[in-house]
Formats: structure tokens, C-alpha cells, sequence
């Protein structure tokens, strides 16, 4: 199994973070099956002041490279994503288009 963390920053407006989370209590079914169908395993996101975190759990054979490739494809998670923009901005020194970033794994016990 495969962990990833990431890291992304909303939009700091609370009426804007609080349509961001109610839009993360029910996501379209679709959107959960792009994300299992990746192989995809369990996402968790954790939030404090605009920081939101990602932890995702994968199989083994998961690449964000494929994954980007099934979403390119399909109208509801191009959809879904541009949605969700309107709410993220960029990390500070992430690459321009690039909203949820790999964090890097300093320490574990």
C-alpha cells in the first residue's frame, strides 16, 4: 500500500471555506468513483485556518500519472475540478497550476 500527503490552501474567506467543506460531506457519486476507480484506497482531509491536508491510501499499482489521465477524460471531474478552484489557491512555491502539492516525509517512527 501507498500513502501520499498533500497539502493545499483555500481561498481565506470563511463563507468561501464553509461552501468548500459542505461541498466535501457528500461528494457526487461520480467523483467517489473516479477516485476509487484510480485505486485509490481511503482519502482523508483534515483542515485548520485555510490549510487543508490530504491524506490518501493507495494500491500498489496507483500513479498519479494514471490518475490524471482517467480525470482528463472525464466531463464530471473536469467539472467537479473547476468548481473546486474557484475555492483553492496555490501553496507559496508551488508551480502556478498546480493546487494540491506532495508533502515530503521528514520524519517517521
Amino acid at each position: 500500500m501507498k500513502k501520499y500527503i498533500l497539502i493545499l490552501d483555500l481561498v481565506n474567506d470563511e463563507k468561501l471555506i464553509s461552501e468548500y467543506i459542505d461541498y466535501h460531506k457528500d461528494i457526487p457519486l461520480a467523483i467517489k468513483n473516479s477516485i476509487l476507480d484510480a485505486g485509490i484506497i481511503s482519502m482523508e482531509i483534515y483542515r485548520f485556518h485555510d490549510r487543508m491536508v490530504m491524506e490518501i491510501k493507495a494500491n500498489d499499482d496507483f500513479s498519479f500519472e494514471n490518475k490524471n489521465e482517467l480525470d482528463r477524460n472525464n466531463s464530471q471531474v473536469i467539472a467537479w475540478e473547476k468548481l473546486m478552484s474557484t475555492y483553492q489557491k496555490n501553496i507559496p512555491g508551488s508551480p502556478e497550476n498546480v493546487k494540491w502539492v506532495l508533502a515530503e516525509n521528514i520524519f517517521k517512527l
